[in-house]
């Protein structure tokens, strides 16, 4: 069982940066692969970006390639996404996700763990 708290979001202004931080509790936070997922208003929830156990497999939606990077640091069992050159397409909640696989999959029923969501609020 893995417990996902995300925390980080807030207002900023467009062309501004936001980290978004996802600490996990229990001792196997190392095996998961960890995803990051957004939701508009009206719209459905997406995938952002993912990593591997490991961090050096990485994938990202098309629309945040370039601009948003996803770390972690295991020994802290904790997720990153650093969220630069924010537009206000980027509003949304934004949840952490987890699952016990080796695979950085964009699909949401994959993962198996969510976290409560923290919300971006980006300005014009």
């Amino acid at each position: 069982q893995v417990q996902l708290v995300a925390s980080g979001g807030g207002l900023v202004q467009a062309g501004g940066s936001l980290r978004l931080s996802c600490a996990a509790s229990g001792r196997t936070f190392s095996s998961y692969t960890m995803g990051w997922f957004r939701q508009a208003p009206g719209k459905e929830r997406e995938f952002v970006a993912g990593v591997s156990w490991s961090g050096g497999i990485t994938n990202y939606a098309d629309s945040v390639k370039g601009r948003f990077t996803i770390s972690r640091v295991n020994a802290k069992n904790t997720v990153y996404l650093q969220m630069n050159s924010l537009k206000p397409e980027d509003t949304a909640v934004y949840y952490c996700a987890a699952r016990a696989d080796m695979i950085v999959t964009t699909t949401q029923r994959a993962y198996h763990y969510w976290g409560q969501g923290t919300q971006v609020t980006v300005s014009s």
